[in-house]
């Protein structure tokens, strides 16, 4: 059942309780949104009114949220937030241009999808991109993206999932750590410094099993967070490095880091590119995941 309009609280309503909870006081958020402190009080409460429920406490001359406000906020929160985008992207194409948005993994649109970024602007001089790191799975609908790039499994909830590439694991060094190290074969790396991703811990573990045994000393060594900071370490002369051969393509052609073995490894997940349903015969859309794929050298 849908609600009538009339049951709807309006818009500046709902900023100004978004913004007396965010701030924990009605005179700061008349200063922000350039309204006097009546006239927050007024609007919080229509909404208390208009709710039935009480959505802020005063304790000790100061608001606070109550139990009602605090379940209240997130959905609110979100909800401004999508306002807000439906507004910049009419603003953005209010000169006739199209605005695609599009959410990736932080360090493959940094060190994959950015560089590449420019032939498809050139090719599309009339579409403005909004890129957006994600790193896990969301609702797309929700989020108002037309298109996700994602590492995984071909599964996405309300989505199409198609294959983009697949993911290779090279052994990987700065020039001046290597030529310290007598590197000929895998069990030479046991007892190197290694450094590793903290999201996915076996990876080197992974990499002695495949080359010939699975010794201890693979969980050794420094830890990160993000594939972005294990390159920067390797780079720096940190420790040896298990990283897909797509994200340190510049390093690679610079020779700022260089493979120690010729020992790939593939792991069982890939890249995918990722259309919401109801927009999989979006033209701009499917013009996107085609340029994506022609980015991707045809496997032999």
């Amino acid at each position: 059942m849908n609600l009538g309009r009339s049951l709807i609280p309006d818009f500046a309503v709902l900023q100004a309780f978004e913004c007396a909870a965010r701030h924990g006081s009605f005179t700061r958020a008349a200063a922000e949104l350039n309204l006097t402190q009546s006239a927050i009080s007024r609007q919080i409460r229509t909404l208390e009114a208009q709710l039935g429920v009480n959505l802020f406490e005063r304790v000790r001359k100061r608001v606070v949220l109550s139990a009602s406000g605090r379940a209240l906020l997130p959905d609110v929160s979100r909800m401004l937030g999508q306002m807000e985008e439906v507004v910049l992207r009419a603003m953005a194409s209010s000169d006739g241009t199209s605005v695609l948005s599009v959410a990736a993994l932080p360090t493959f649109a940094s060190r994959w999808l950015l560089p590449r970024l420019p032939d498809f602007a050139r090719r599309h001089p009339r579409v403005t991109l909004n890129i957006a790191s994600r790193s896990e799975p969301f609702d797309m609908a929700a989020d108002a993206f037309d298109v996700a790039i994602h590492y995984g499994q071909p599964i996405w909830a309300h989505a199409t999932c198609t294959y983009l590439c697949g993911e290779i694991i090279v052994p990987v060094a700065s020039p001046a750590l290597i030529a310290s190290h007598a590197i000929h074969a895998p069990q030479d790396l046991a007892h190197r410094p290694l450094l590793h991703l903290a999201t996915r811990p076996k990876l080197w573990a992974e990499w002695f099993e495949m080359n010939g045994g699975g010794w201890t000393q693979a969980y050794h060594g420094h830890r990160f967070d993000q594939f972005n900071m294990i390159i920067e370490a390797a780079v720096a002369g940190l420790g040896f490095a298990l990283l897909p051969k797509y994200l340190i393509e510049q390093e690679l052609a610079s020779a700022t880091l260089r493979i120690v073995l010729d020992q790939p490894m593939s792991t069982d997940n890939s890249y995918y590119v990722v259309l919401p349903e109801g927009r999989q015969e979006t033209p701009m859309a499917l013009e996107f995941q085609d340029w994506l794929l022609g980015q991707v050298p045809t496997q032999p």
